[in-house]
């Protein structure tokens, strides 16, 4: 424990830029993947243990793209679809059949899904470590803001993720595709009645959540080292992310990943040795004073 370091930090505003935009680069990236895991469940009450598999696959999609066309947006694009597709697929192959079963039987699914795609990811990219590096768009000298440091990929990846937040929560909120997940989430006999495929609506919701996964994996790769097994800690503080915000709440992702994001770049600095500890308790504070989630509803 360093709080000597951590208020040093808090006092310089070039500390406190620096650190303010790693953790919203993690928030944001954490965002996508637990917007995901959030309306998956919201909607299908599925907990998708195998979501963080998604984001790898995602980033290993996008390397693939990326090394065939030399285009990073490309790359990204065939991330976020390359996945989508993927999780149409697994939800009508696999999930279909689990819905209604104990949480237990869906985890173990998940569970067997992950095993194989890590084995997949080897096979197909290799066991060792790749890197996608940094696009040369984005090879330029970084923002200097208030004494801070702000890599030009930081700021991209912030814009861009808060685009794509604003658009989910229009196509959720304002839309009529929106009105019908939400129906379905609440009385999905109703929605059947009313003569609406729920088996497609159920299916379009994991292609949005593999979307969100996919773009989060192709966004991120060129700061992160693509391994198989790289979608476990995801995966992880994804439902941590979405137990704080709340089940089901695309808001509750946002806000439950930017804190997410803040304390472990903040706890880095003050709690070196217990960042990962930090987000735990975090989690039982709110589950605490508020077990719905910020910005759950109660039961």
């Amino acid at each position: 424990m360093d709080l000597a370091a951590l208020a040093s930090c808090l006092t310089a505003t070039s500390c406190l830029v620096t650190q303010t935009t790693s953790g919203f680069i993690i928030g944001m990236l954490l965002f996508l993947v637990a917007a995901g895991v959030s309306l998956i469940f919201g909607v299908l009450k599925v907990v998708n243990f195998a979501h963080g598999s998604f984001y790898m696959l995602g980033a290993y999609f996008a390397y693939t793209a990326y090394v065939l066309t030399g285009n990073y947006f490309v790359a990204v694009v065939a991330g976020g679809v390359g996945v989508g597709i993927f999780g149409y697929l697994f939800e009508r192959v696999l999930v279909s059949r689990v819905y209604g079963s104990a949480v237990l039987m869906q985890l173990l699914v998940c569970y067997g899904v992950i095993l194989i795609l890590d084995d997949v990811v080897k096979i197909v990219w290799g066991a060792e470590f790749k890197s996608f590096g940094m696009p040369d768009m984005f090879q330029q000298l970084p923002i200097l803001f208030a004494g801070g440091v702000v890599p030009v990929f930081y700021l991209f990846l912030i814009i861009v993720t808060l685009i794509i937040a604003g658009l989910l929560g229009l196509l959720i909120t304002k839309t009529r595709y929106g009105k019908i997940v939400r129906a379905a989430a609440v009385n999905p006999s109703m929605v059947s009645a009313l003569g609406i495929n729920t088996g497609l609506v159920y299916g379009s919701v994991f292609v949005l959540g593999g979307l969100l996964a996919g773009l989060a994996g192709g966004l991120a790769a060129p700061v992160r080292s693509l391994t198989a097994g790289m979608g476990l800690s995801v995966v992880v503080e994804s439902f941590i992310v979405t137990v704080i915000g709340g089940m089901g709440s695309v808001a509750g992702a946002l806000a439950g990943s930017l804190l997410i994001g803040l304390v472990r770049s903040f706890g880095s600095i003050g709690f070196p040795l217990f960042t990962e500890g930090l987000m735990f308790l975090l989690m039982a504070v709110v589950l605490v004073v508020k077990p719905s989630g910020l910005f759950g509803r109660e039961a």
